[in-house]
Formats: C-alpha cells, sequence, structure tokens
C-alpha cells in the first residue's frame, strides 16, 4: 500500500472510531442492531501465509480480510475491510522477564518510524497471564478495570467473550464451525463460526481472535 492510500485509508476510519469500552466500539459502523454470525477461513486469498478471509454467513459477503506475506505474523497483524482499508493493527508488545503476554491495538495503520513524542498511542491492550487461558481488554490510558475479558479452551476449542467483569451471557463466541450434509458434522479446525451479539464490535471481535492465535 503507497503512502497516499495509507493516509486516505486512516483518515476514512479515524472518524469512525472511539475509544473502547463496555458500551463502546472501536469501529461503530460494524456494530449490528442484531445478531450476527461470521465464517471465518484461517487462510489468506492471496497468499501462502497465515491469514485470514471473514465472510457474513447469512448472506456470504467479505467483511474482512488479512493477508500477511511477511513471516511475523506472530507480532503484527493489520485487519482489513473487504477493499483492503486497514482497520486495525495489531501488535505484540514484548517485555524483558515479563510473566504476562501483551497486545496492543490501534486504529488504522501506524507509522512505525515516527518518534515516541508523535507515536500514535493505542486504543486498548490485551494482557494475558502466562498459563492462564484467560484474557484482559483495557482501553488505554482509561481505568484499570476490563472493558472486556476472554476465555478460552483449548480442549473444547472455543473462545467466548464478555463485557467487563460482569457476570452476564457473552458478548461475542468462536468455535469450529459444523457443516457436511448432517449439518452436526464439524469442519476443519481453520474454518470458525464467530457468533456476535447486537452492538458487539465485529472488529474488535476478530482483532481479539487474532491475539488468541497468536498467542498459543
Amino acid at each position: 500500500m503507497d503512502s497516499a492510500a495509507k493516509g486516505e485509508s486512516r483518515r476514512i476510519h479515524r472518524h469512525r472510531s472511539r475509544r473502547v469500552g463496555p458500551a463502546a466500539a472501536v469501529c461503530p459502523h460494524l456494530c449490528s442492531t442484531s445478531a450476527v454470525e461470521l465464517t471465518v477461513w484461517c487462510r489468506s486469498l492471496l497468499f501462502n501465509g497465515h491469514g485470514y478471509t471473514v465472510y457474513d454467513s447469512a448472506d456470504g459477503r467479505m467483511i474482512f480480510r488479512v493477508d500477511n506475506y511477511a513471516h511475523k505474523w506472530r507480532e503484527e497483524v493489520l485487519l482489513m475491510d473487504s477493499t483492503g482499508g486497514v482497520l486495525l493493527t495489531v501488535r505484540r508488545r514484548r517485555k524483558m522477564l515479563g510473566i504476562k503476554d501483551n497486545w496492543e491495538v490501534y486504529e488504522g495503520e501506524i507509522d512505525v518510524s515516527s518518534t515516541p513524542a508523535r507515536r500514535q498511542s493505542p486504543l486498548f491492550r490485551v494482557t494475558k497471564a502466562l498459563g492462564n487461558p484467560s484474557y484482559t481488554i483495557s482501553p488505554w490510558g482509561k481505568s484499570t478495570a476490563p472493558a472486556y475479558r476472554m476465555n478460552w479452551s483449548p480442549r473444547e476449542e472455543w473462545c467466548q467473550i464478555f463485557a467487563g467483569a460482569a457476570v452476564a451471557p457473552p458478548r461475542a463466541e468462536i468455535t469450529r464451525k459444523c457443516g457436511g450434509v448432517a449439518r452436526g458434522e464439524l469442519l476443519g479446525r481453520d474454518v470458525l463460526a464467530v457468533k456476535i451479539q447486537p452492538e458487539m464490535d465485529q472488529a474488535l471481535v476478530m482483532a481479539l481472535l487474532m491475539i488468541n492465535d497468536a498467542m498459543r
């Protein structure tokens, strides 16, 4: 993507985003008033490398894509819309002798060459303690209380995303997708079903799915 296109992508999406919180969204235009189910194919359409192609299960429209042509997909990933516009940059933040794994999510495509004083602040941070299957998602520079939390079961192959610390049904669930003639047969491990509740940000859910995949 050339510099002009990058600037245009950032300009298009900046006004659509706001800080994440229990009742807020990263990309408000990707919050549906009704429940949504997405089908995630953990493959890139353009490259042989690690990527994702995401469709609306109801009508087959492509919603998101991730084309990782570099080998550092566990360090940085760009979530794009169907036209290639960058919605979010997901970057790993390593700390010396850290006992937690940290990821930061930025709006649009960030300029890593900029000076620290001018560098864009992340929207939120995702933290996972080593050996713990749960994650906390906290807004940047705000209260330490998590905006969301995500639980992952490696044995049963599901993820659930909850709003804050509230005891309530999950806002999104990620499982292996069923299909085939009997409709109860599990498809391959690279095909996922993502069920998202009304008003939950679909881009945020995809960012968390990618982070969970990279942390495995």
